[in-house]
């Protein structure tokens, strides 16, 4: 099948940032393609989420759907490849037969960490090598994704010196754009674009929902979650901490940006706004695949994880979250939210406003 079944429903898909773990939204992407209902009309991504949605976009532009399957399959091959040679942290046979897929316990991963704690990229790294931009450049052909027509792109940066989200849309991307969607601060240099320094998408867009308010026609925006939005048990040992707070500093933007959709559901709703008013806001349809369950049982540490196994692990469990959504979920689509935007996200104390 190399396009969507005719009548296939319209939306924006917004795919989180989150290193190795973006594997599991290829895998939610595959399965969404293969099911062939649904047609993205936009992307909104964010560092892992920024590469899946160009190598998506160019694979589609230049293969159909079953090209954009194909092109994200060798994608993700290569960038396995890349991190077993170039990775600082290495699972060890005995760990994975001790500990599973995660790596809570790596020693690898407590150098690394301690490593780029104590030197920045500038001493560690001085010409900046990053592989990550190597397999990208073999994959898409920024010049020809620039006049894609068939699929809107919309991927963030923060801007270092602002401290502000930069969006870059398609005309504008380049291997620098995703590199600079891409970058964590204490592992590479901030990305310099037109005399501006830019680091990881993550901490003000992971990734921005905005864009599609005012660029697209879809109304319903599917957000593919990376990090998982809640735990079931407070963390309490240092690495259980430090995997908590990386979640929840990237997931805050995205946080904010849900509470915003609720809070204007809430005035189109109740009949706030003047009639003359109504049509400057446009009522959005959100749906969310959640990663909760599906990587309930991995951390931070394994975001730096890059062997094959375990990436095509994560696309299987990818696949079989996206399965179950749309099975719950398809019917939905363009006629109603799949989430409760009130009860999850406009709440003050422990009382819902409205």
């Amino acid at each position: 099948m190399n396009g969507v079944i005719h009548g296939a429903r319209r939306v924006n898909l917004a795919l989180q940032g989150g290193g190795a773990h973006g594997a599991f939204a290829w895998g939610v992407l595959d399965r969404l393609l293969e099911d062939g209902r649904i047609e993205v009309e936009g992307l909104s991504g964010t560092s892992a989420g920024s590469m899946n949605a160009v190598v998506y976009a160019y694979g589609r532009l230049t293969g159909g759907v079953d090209g954009a399957r194909r092109a994200l399959a060798a994608f993700w091959k290569d960038v396995s490849d890349a991190g077993q040679r170039y990775s600082p942290v290495r699972r060890l046979p005995w760990e994975q037969f001790l500990f599973g897929w995660n790596m809570e316990h790596s020693p690898a991963f407590e150098a690394f960490k301690l490593v780029t704690r104590a030197w920045s990229p500038y001493q560690l790294n001085p010409l900046n090598f990053n592989p990550l931009r190597e397999v990208l450049e073999q994959h898409v052909d920024f010049g020809e994704l620039n006049g894609c027509q068939n699929t809107k792109l919309f991927l963030s940066a923060t801007n270092v010196r602002t401290g502000k989200v930069r969006v870059f849309n398609t005309p504008e991307i380049s291997a620098d754009v995703v590199m600079a969607s891409a970058c964590l601060p204490h592992l590479f240099q901030a990305v310099e674009i037109g005399g501006e320094h830019y680091w990881d998408g993550g901490y003000m867009g992971n990734p921005s929902l905005f864009p599609f308010f005012y660029n697209t026609d879809a109304r319903d925006i599917v957000i593919v979650h990376i990090n998982p939005v809640e735990r079931p048990a407070p963390p309490t040992l240092p690495n259980e901490i430090f995997n908590r707070i990386n979640e929840i500093s990237f997931n805050s933007s995205l946080l904010k940006e849900m509470r915003a959709i609720a809070f204007v559901h809430k005035l189109l709703d109740e009949g706030w706004l003047k009639d003359e008013y109504r049509d400057r806001l446009k009522y959005v349809l959100v749906h969310s695949i959640r990663a909760d369950a599906a990587l309930s049982d991995l951390s931070v540490a394994t975001k730096f994880a890059y062997d094959w196994p375990f990436l095509t692990m994560l696309r299987d469990r990818g696949r079989a979250t996206a399965g179950e959504w749309l099975a719950r979920n398809f019917e939905h689509i363009g006629n109603r939210s799949t989430i409760d935007l009130r009860k999850e996200f406009l709440q003050i104390g422990g009382e819902h406003v409205g």
